[in-house]
């Protein structure tokens, strides 16, 4: 039978495993989850399937804390085992290529392909899962109080202008196919791209309508990553939001590689998000 405590070479080769298949992922080469569970398996002290699912699920949560895009396919969950923390931190101390892989994934622009538009709308991930950060971090405070790359690798791409004006493309794109599918296309020839013909001061990235005519305003948060990635979101963002929160909504479009997909919510970002404040302005006291 299984120890409750994973063992250090336990712990070390699931994380290899699991950082040899985000590698894969970010490279878009072939790779079963299957496969490399079951081989996993084999090298474990008894461990079922399903206990290797839930680490894998464990080294997601770290990765994001530690600013690395997870395996979408690995739902984040913490409360993860503190040595498992420590390896990977360690393993992304040491490996460069992976490393390298990560930035230039952040750096990419892809550009979205869909059949059917309002087919992309899925719900919004439930509890702390669609966590946002607060303002511009240049390090996040890793929860996992040790030492990891240098870059936040998921501000870096949410800062990736190509991929966020592909992002917004796609949700205009859904908006205007939204109101037309409910009739009302001439609300939907009166929608406004407002970052692309006024630039990004508004506080929001589209203005769109209800089928009553009242405004909604839509702040698009993109990312080529999974539904639990964390997005960032600014001051005057956050301040636009609690104002016009009646008529406020993020349209988080995630998983632009492929099938592009995306979640709203409505309402003030001080309400629909639990908001971790990333930097802090300081003066001399």
């Amino acid at each position: 039978m299984a120890s409750d405590d994973w063992s250090i070479t336990e712990v070390e080769a699931t994380v290899a495993d699991y950082l040899a298949m985000l590698e894969a992922e970010l490279r878009g080469a072939p790779y079963s989850k299957a496969e490399h569970r079951r081989a996993l398996v084999t090298l474990l002290n008894g461990r079922s399937e399903q206990s290797v699912e839930f680490k894998h699920a464990n080294i997601s949560a770290i990765l994001i804390e530690l600013g690395i895009p997870y395996i979408s396919g690995y739902k984040p969950r913490s409360n993860y085992q503190r040595l498992l923390a420590e390896v990977v931190a360690e393993r992304l101390t040491v490996q460069n290529h992976l490393i390298r892989v990560v930035a230039e994934d952040a750096d990419k622009v892809v550009v979205p392909s869909f059949d059917d538009l309002l087919a992309a709308l899925v719900a919004a991930p439930t509890s702390s899962a669609s966590k946002s950060k607060v303002a511009e971090p240049s390090k996040p405070p890793y929860k996992v109080g040790l030492p990891g790359p240098a870059v936040n690798y998921l501000e870096r791409e949410a800062r990736n202008r190509g991929l966020g004006a592909a992002g917004e493309e796609f949700a205009l794109r859904f908006e205007q196919a939204r109101l037309v599918h409910a009739g009302y296309e001439y609300l939907a020839s009166k929608i406004v791209h407002v970052s692309k013909s006024q630039g990004d001061g508004a506080g929001y990235d589209i203005l769109s309508f209800e089928p009553s005519g009242a405004e909604r305003l839509i702040e698009v948060k993109a990312t080529k990553y999974g539904r639990e990635t964390p997005f960032f979101v600014s001051r005057n963002e956050l301040a636009v939001s609690q104002v016009n929160a009646e008529r406020y909504q993020l349209y988080r479009v995630f998983e632009l590689r492929s099938n592009v997909k995306l979640f709203t919510l409505p309402g003030a970002f001080s309400s629909t998000c639990q908001l971790e404040p990333s930097t802090y302005q300081a003066s001399v006291a």
